[in-house]
């Protein structure tokens, strides 16, 4: 039986994400198991005019690649992948994993050095985007490995996924839209400060923003979405932060990490669990140790945890630390083939300083 949730999340990814028009050349990319995502997006695309072309993405051959591709072959950057990069109008990601720990027993510097070798085509991709020339968006397909992972059944998580899309509105898009609009009265603040202090149990951190970007998320490149974000100054980054929230990132968890900055740059990197990958990660290029990204979860229709950062990086009432490039749109200068989301949860216990004045504490702005 089709799923008229799946219907009117195509819509609103064809139509207010994506904005597709007549003639745009469109990728969509998931799984096999995201196929009726796919069916529906495929056919509003139609209807909208573009030409979409859907891409199948198999776990078990990214597995067999990293595990054993020789290193010429790990290095290799195919001219279809630069195609896509420099010639597609709109990608559509949906994140759809049949296993989420696919990749947990590769070995970390292996994922590295392919990560590297395509560092140019991260800061290619960073750039048209910037420019507006390329348009791109991120949505999950609620799968059975997915829900596990968030401690959920597969019926529960989909009705997460789906209110954290604002589905339920009677018209999403006016839900975004009146989203963005609360978004934009935090950075009308937040862009006339020069310095942020987030204070919390083992953490306090110092970050400089003058002069930096501020960018309104509300749907436009992740659905769901609902943050807001900067870049730091590169070398005005100060302090401790300690990440209590497991991380999962390409299908290795990381536990309790610890990092020490000075001048931009970690200094100390520890983890409970995972710190060989945490340090292989930091170690990825000279960009890696530096943050490319500050943001504020604004999206209080994610009410949980789930070990996915398209949801935890949006979860209201939390601060999010990225690791690696910068998006070029903030005014970032960060390059970096690594690009790692931290999540620190405010909601209980923290409070964030803006020039010496308290703007934020138990999870929500004072603004």
């Amino acid at each position: 039986m089709k799923d008229p949730r799946l219907e009117r999340l195509a819509h609103l990814l064809v139509e207010y994400s994506l904005r597709l028009k007549e003639g745009d050349l469109f990728r969509i990319s998931g799984s096999p198991l995201a196929i009726p995502l796919i069916e529906e997006v495929y056919r509003a695309a139609l209807h909208a005019g573009a030409h979409p072309y859907a891409h199948l993405i198999l776990d078990s051959l990214e597995e067999i690649f990293y595990r054993e591709a020789r290193d010429f072959q790990l290095e290799y950057v195919s001219e279809i992948q630069r195609f896509e990069v420099d010639c597609y109008d709109a990608l559509l990601g949906i994140y759809s994993a049949g296993n989420t720990k696919h990749l947990a027993g590769v070995d970390p510097e292996r994922l590295a050095l392919a990560q590297a070798a395509r560092r140019e085509l991260t800061q290619r991709f960073l750039e048209r985007s910037a420019r507006g020339e390329l348009r791109w968006c991120g949505v999950q397909y609620p799968t059975p490995a997915h829900a596990q992972e968030a401690g959920m059944s597969l019926a529960d998580y989909e009705e997460f996924v789906f209110r954290a899309c604002k589905l339920e509105a009677p018209d999403p898009i006016a839900a975004w839209e009146e989203l963005r609009e609360e978004q934009a009265r935090a950075i009308a603040v937040l862009e006339q400060g020069r310095e942020l202090r987030i204070l919390a149990p083992e953490t306090e951190l110092t970050l400089g923003i003058a002069e930096r970007g501020w960018i309104n998320a509300s749907g436009e490149h992740n659905m769901p979405d609902g943050e807001i974000f900067t870049a730091p100054v590169e070398d005005q980054v100060d302090g401790q932060v300690e990440i209590k929230l497991p991380l999962n990132f390409r299908g290795r968890e990381v536990r309790g990490v610890r990092l020490v900055f000075r001048k931009g740059q970690v200094v100390e990197a520890h983890a409970d669990e995972g710190e060989d990958f945490l340090r292989a990660m930091l170690q990825l290029d000279e960009g890696a140790s530096r943050l490319g990204e500050l943001g504020f979860g604004m999206n209080y229709d994610i009410e949980r945890y789930t070990k996915n950062v398209l949801f935890d990086e949006k979860l209201g009432g939390t601060v999010h630390l990225a690791l690696g490039a910068g998006y070029p749109e903030t005014g970032s200068r960060n390059r970096s083939a690594l690009h790692w989301d931290m999540i620190l949860d405010l909601r209980e216990e923290g409070e964030v300083y803006l020039d010496g004045e308290r703007i934020f504490t138990s999870g929500k702005f004072l603004i």
